[in-house]
């Protein structure tokens, strides 16, 4: 799928279909004036029928324009002027591109990114018109025997804006938005693969092929035996109940200068979790292969920074194993030492993702980093709190904290802040050990990010539970995707890029 910007006189650009986005009401854009002028009356003609009131989710092609040079229209419904902002916008773009896809233009002219949402620049508008038009043609059909394809699939979309913009700050934002769009592309596509496919040997090999794509990324991959001598106890304890090797992965970004302290993006990437002796009920158990979409955002947001070659040192770290019921497998009350050399009573080994990632928090310290976020699919309770619209941010340093939550709102990919006071310790007490892995019922998000805390004194850190966010079920079920929007962005704003 190709992009590109375009600025010339809309009744004069050659197309076979000009896409034009259309208020519900009687109030008419300034471009849609400038088109019914150019028609001599013809468009608003058609829209006085009646037939397209301009309502989110219409749309409707009209044929043969009189005095453009477009052979088509494509009428967009963006519903109620006042309410169109963020969201209607991505919505209205994915709708023109799925009508567009099969429906006989392979190429076609948007004009979408000339519409108004307040607070958003021009670069803003091109970059998600691109991301937003190649995720409604996303498509995961790798494990199907016969894949339905488009008979003529779009193949090229000009994105057009009667805005001031340098022609080289639009094309930087198309890149953007095409680099985003790779990103999370690849962190669904990671996602969406099995368990059986998808193992921490695969994402193993799937950071190597990073690795050999990209010049500045290099490649550490710690097997079973090294994080046995290293002392990572709690890792270990998920690891060994399966059969699948874990892997402690380090993909490094050196974009920046050598004596800049790196980002560290840790993620969970626990490829099964049946929960272990603390067995998950039956139902919907398959969509525990999502439970590494940590991982896969990691390496997602950094496939799109090295294509974006962001002037940054970036380091990802994935804390990958499967969590499985062998007779190898922790038990409930097992006592396990962690590499910092803390000790933790498993109460519940379904709690395993804390335990993974608490001895990747520890590794991390090596790198001396300027800060560390880790994304993890972590607790249900997450879910109950804030549902599946935003993840929620918690750690140990405001400043960080702030940033990521505007990096969220810059990419409307949001999260939303939780507290993380000491009084949340008390629920992590253990008898028999310095902490337990569970904190009871009561804010289960926050007393795992309690406990991550633990892991993170030497650094500056935020934590990203994204266990509603990351994937979605019923009839749409697939991986989206996030946090690559929100981590992106906050690398962007560190390197000094705004759109």
């Amino acid at each position: 799928m190709e992009f590109s910007p375009l600025s010339q006189s809309l009744p004069e650009i050659k197309t076979p279909c000009l896409v034009i986005g259309v208020f519900s009401g009687s109030r008419h854009t300034a471009l849609i004036k400038q088109i019914d002028e150019a028609t001599g009356g013809w468009l608003l003609k058609q829209l006085k029928r009646g037939d397209f009131t301009g309502a989110k989710g219409q749309s409707q092609y009209l044929y043969d324009p009189p005095g453009l040079l477009a052979e088509r229209l494509l009428l967009i419904g963006c519903g109620a002027s006042g309410e169109f902002g963020e969201r209607a916008y991505a919505e209205a773009s994915q709708l023109a591109a799925r009508t567009l896809n099969g429906g006989g233009a392979k190429q076609a002219v948007s004009s979408l990114p000339a519409l108004p949402v307040k607070g958003r620049s021009p670069g803003w508008m091109l970059q998600q018109a691109t991301f937003n038009t190649g995720i409604a043609l996303y498509t995961f059909n790798e494990f199907k025997s016969k894949a339905e394809k488009p008979k003529n699939p779009l193949r090229r979309l000009d994105l057009w804006t009667d805005t001031e913009i340098q022609v080289a700050d639009a094309q930087e934002a198309i890149r953007v938005g095409n680099a985003l769009l790779s990103g999370v592309s690849l962190a669904r596509d990671l996602a969406n693969r099995p368990g059986n496919v998808c193992t921490p040997s695969y994402l193993a090999k799937q950071a190597k092929a990073l690795k050999k794509q990209y010049a500045k990324m290099s490649l550490d991959v710690l097997e079973e035996a090294d994080m046995e001598k290293l002392g990572m106890g709690a890792f270990m304890s998920v690891s060994k109940g399966s059969e699948e090797p874990g892997k402690l992965i380090v993909l490094n970004y050196d974009g920046g200068d050598k004596q800049a302290k790196p980002i560290v993006l840790v993620g969970k990437g626990i490829t099964f979790d049946s929960g272990g002796i603390s067995l998950k009920p039956g139902a919907q158990m398959d969509e525990m292969k999502y439970d590494m979409g940590g991982a896969a955002s990691v390496l997602g947001t950094l496939a799109a920074c090295a294509e974006l070659e962001l002037p940054l040192n970036v380091i990802g770290v994935i804390a990958a194993a499967e969590n499985m019921p062998d007779g190898r497998a922790s038990k409930p009350g097992d006592i396990v030492k962690t590499l910092s050399g803390q000790t933790v009573e498993i109460l519940n080994t379904d709690a395993e993702g804390r335990l993974v990632l608490c001895d990747a928090l520890s590794y991390v310290e090596r790198f001396e980093p300027d800060s560390v976020v880790d994304m993890a699919t972590l607790t249900g309770a997450c879910i109950v709190a804030l549902g599946h619209q935003v993840s929620a941010v918690l750690g140990n340093h405001a400043p960080l904290v702030q940033e990521i939550l505007q990096a969220g709102q810059s990419s409307f990919d949001r999260a939303w802040e939780l507290p993380l006071l000491e009084e949340y310790q008390e629920q992590l007490k253990s008898n028999f050990a310095d902490m337990a892995n569970i904190g009871g019922r009561s804010a289960g998000t926050i007393t795992a990010a309690s406990f991550l805390a633990r892991f993170t004194k030497a650094y500056h850190w935020a934590h990203l539970d994204i266990a509603g966010t990351a994937w979605v079920s019923g009839d749409k079920k697939g991986a989206t995707g996030r946090p690559v929007p929100l981590l992106l962005q906050f690398l962007l704003g560190r390197a000094g890029k705004t759109l």
